[in-house]
């Protein structure tokens, strides 16, 4: 049987970055072993349709569409829509360029296993001259695994899902994150409740460049903010039971007090001392834990809101 593989690309606002991706995909999917079709999508969340020319110019057939509602969820479940008569979908981020043998490791491994989804490595790429407080805080770090591992969550910067099992499940995104992030841990949680297995692969890997302006210690404080945050959320969500939603909010609410207490002290003697890893993971620690707190307190916060309407992340 022949395989049906979608590439699902969604974007906003990233002409230069989505071009670089888009000029790797011929060599990628020519990696990929056995009968297989792949259709690549983008789709676009700037309702005027900037992403047009880019994808007019790319070096292979692309399917492209517009999703005029602001936020990523909205983006993703329309290529979910897109892909409905393919067999699997490989997410990539529009700022993310991969390496040899992506798509090819993600298929083997899903091949292998059996999975309802595998995820792959981001790397983030930083320039050396980057603030040395910054990078402790460890904002940008991602670990590698054994590939195989089952997760208990998973991101969709370098994700494969298998549309048959998740056509089963009848899990979708959920709009109401599509501005504050989570939507894809909760996406994945969700999955897994109903059943589907995540596994790793370590082989299948994607570079992301971070530009200049995240690499400031106000943009990772509002990242640990919205980290704490944005999984309180996912947490109320997975509990559709009140009286356990409340105990839920109780709960992090002490929890984030006591990581806001922690992490200012451990930022506080990491300066006295000079150390700079204690000195930066205090302090995300404590945003983090005021991240809790806010949504604890019913407070959602919209990191890629903007004035008219939202971006990607």
């Amino acid at each position: 049987m022949r395989l049906r593989i979608a590439i699902g690309i969604p974007t906003y606002r990233r002409p230069d970055r989505l071009a670089a991706l888009l000029a790797s995909m011929p060599a990628r999917i020519a990696e990929v072993e056995g009968d297989v079709d792949v259709l690549v999508l983008v789709v676009d969340n700037d309702a005027s349709g900037t992403a047009h020319d880019v994808v007019r110019a790319a070096p292979l057939p692309v399917r492209y569409d517009i999703e005029p509602t602001p936020g990523i969820a909205a983006v993703r479940n329309r290529l979910l829509d897109l892909a409905s008569d393919r067999h699997a979908i490989a997410f990539i981020d529009d700022d993310e360029v991969p390496r040899p043998e992506w798509l090819a490791a993600l298929v083997s491994t899903w091949r292998r296993t059996g999975a309802a989804a595998v995820m792959g490595r981001v790397i983030s790429v930083i320039d050396e001259d980057a603030d040395p407080w910054v990078l402790a805080t460890g904002v940008f770090r991602r670990r590698s695994r054994p590939t195989g591992l089952e997760m208990r969550a998973a991101a969709c910067g370098n994700l494969l899902i298998d549309l048959d099992q998740l056509r089963r499940t009848g899990v979708r995104f959920d709009a109401t994150l599509g501005l504050a992030g989570g939507e894809d841990t909760l996406f994945s949680k969700q999955l897994l409740a109903a059943g589907g297995r995540i596994v790793w692969c370590d082989e299948s890997q994607a570079d992301d460049a971070v530009p200049a302006e995240r690499i400031t210690r106000a943009w990772a404080m509002r990242r640990a903010f919205n980290g704490g945050n944005t999984a309180v959320h996912v947490e109320l969500r997975m509990e559709p039971r009140p009286i356990h939603q409340l105990t839920i909010r109780a709960r992090r609410l002490l929890g984030g007090f006591a990581r806001t207490v922690v992490g200012w002290l451990r930022h506080a003697f990491g300066r006295l001392r000079g150390d700079l890893h204690a000195d930066a993971r205090g302090l995300r620690t404590a945003y983090r834990g005021l991240g809790m707190m806010a949504a604890a307190g019913g407070h959602m916060h919209r990191e890629y809101a903007r004035a008219s309407e939202g971006a990607l992340a």
